[in-house]
């Protein structure tokens, strides 16, 4: 079986965990940051497990990872 070439961008935006679970960065948190209250920015600096009907098309992308 020839190597599966991994997806470039999803390897930046994307990890596995420990038990196999896709991370993600939260989105919102880049600009118009003024209006947004300091709980909602904290939060959002958080990292959150990829939506299970996301992940089916998403490990393809990070075989290897």
């Amino acid at each position: 079986m020839p190597k599966i070439k991994t997806h470039r961008g999803a390897a930046k935006r994307f990890k596995k965990t420990g038990s196999g679970k896709i991370k993600r960065n939260q989105a919102f948190h880049s600009h118009l940051l003024t209006k947004k209250n300091r709980k909602r920015k904290r939060n959002l600096r958080k990292g959150t497990v990829a939506h299970p009907h996301n992940v089916k098309s998403l490990r393809p992308l990070i075989p290897y990872k």
